[in-house]
């Protein structure tokens, strides 16, 4: 363990990091628990290449606190948590496949305090894999995978309506252009449900041919990635990786909105000010891309309609409304709205679900922090 490791855990407000070292593969293992205050943490697994082990945990980290935010935030009871595996470049199909198995057999070791799903690296057949050795896999249907994709899409479609009748006054998207970025599990099919809507699309992604397959399939206008900046649009729909919203590229957006499923879309919370006061209405990350957490969860509860568990991620939308107008009512950026809402279902999950939340922040229960090495079996 490297003094780097320490020095980020011991910097931590969370409760608690598990890290395996997987010798087979020279892969690391971090499970980050944020808060469990709310019930057992639960969070995608992400497998990824990093310049170093100790970004992998501090990506653990930095995403599990996400995940507090966002079952707080849509009032679910679930803990705010986060797995990375960390992957050396290159990775074997067959070593990758021995790796999946033996991470399923560390979180039967963690007896349920983590429930995961998929995420950026990990697929819907890996999530029946890890479910089936463990047990702690969210989103199967009689042991096999769904993909949280379309229901992440379907929720940033009702968020970025809601988004467009308070900046508009109606939510229509005739006349109105959508810029997404990144077109992988939520892009693509999001960009299916914004082409039926009418709105005209942009369409960028790294992979030139994941965005002309989308192309293909809507419609709309390639944009090359390093040419987004330029393009004036309603909507800007981050939809790949974190942290495009920022001191630097905020002065050159082009848009009216901000409503994407990517997480973690802001550098730091100062830059949601930065938006407010360029007059861009930003919907609140980790609320609008909650759509597979909240159909997940119900699936998980036993929930199997189709109508309800779309119904349920409908309510996304009626949740940003009351954030837009009531940071507009503040003055303020409806991430500070979004944030009190989930403060105060931390604080008491029945109060805000009888509607009458008034907390504020709560305090955090003692911090409990436990590192554990565990080589992998040959």
């Amino acid at each position: 363990m490297t003094r780097g490791f320490l020095d980020v855990m011991a910097a931590w407000d969370g409760e608690s990091v598990v890290t395996a070292f997987d010798s087979a593969t020279g892969a690391w293992v971090f499970v980050a628990l944020h808060d469990t205050r709310l019930g057992p943490a639960a969070g995608g697994t992400r497998m990824a290449s990093y310049r170093a082990p100790v970004d992998g945990l501090i990506d653990a980290m930095r995403l599990a606190e996400g995940m507090t935010w966002k079952w707080a935030g849509v009032g679910i009871r679930f803990g705010g948590g986060k797995a990375v595996i960390a992957v050396p470049k290159g990775l074997g199909d067959e070593a990758r496949s021995g790796l999946v198995d033996r991470y399923a057999a560390h979180l039967v070791s963690l007896r349920g305090a983590f429930q995961t799903g998929v995420d950026l690296g990990t697929t819907p057949v890996d999530m029946a894999r890890i479910g089936a050795i463990s047990g702690h896999a969210v989103g199967l249907i009689d042991g096999k995978p769904g993909d949280p994709g379309p229901y992440t899409a379907r929720g940033v479609l009702a968020g970025t309506r809601a988004a467009l009748e308070h900046r508009f006054g109606e939510a229509n998207f005739h006349d109105r252009s959508v810029l997404i970025q990144g077109l992988g599990g939520v892009g693509f099919p999001l960009a299916g449900l914004l082409a039926e809507a009418g709105a005209t699309l942009y369409l960028t992604d790294l992979s030139e041919e994941a965005a002309e397959r989308a192309q293909t399939r809507f419609g709309g206008v390639v944009i090359p990635a390093d040419e987004i900046w330029d393009v004036d649009v309603d909507v800007y729909a981050p939809c790949a990786v974190g942290a495009t919203l920022n001191r630097d590229t905020i002065p050159r957006l082009r848009c009216r909105i901000v409503a994407g499923s990517a997480n973690n879309q802001l550098l730091s919370e100062t830059d949601a000010e930065r938006l407010r006061e360029r007059g861009i209405l930003y919907a609140p990350d980790y609320v609008i891309n909650a759509g597979g957490a909240v159909a997940f969860a119900a699936i998980h509860e036993g929930e199997r309609d189709e109508t309800r568990l779309r119904a349920r991620v409908d309510e996304i939308g009626s949740s940003l409304r009351e954030m837009f107008e009531e940071a507009a009512a503040a003055g303020e950026s409806p991430l500070h709205a979004a944030r009190r809402r989930a403060e105060r279902f931390l604080k008491d999950p029945d109060a805000l679900a009888a509607g009458n939340g008034h907390g504020g922040p709560s305090a955090r229960r003692p911090q409990r922090r436990e590192v554990m090495r565990c080589g992998g079996g040959k």
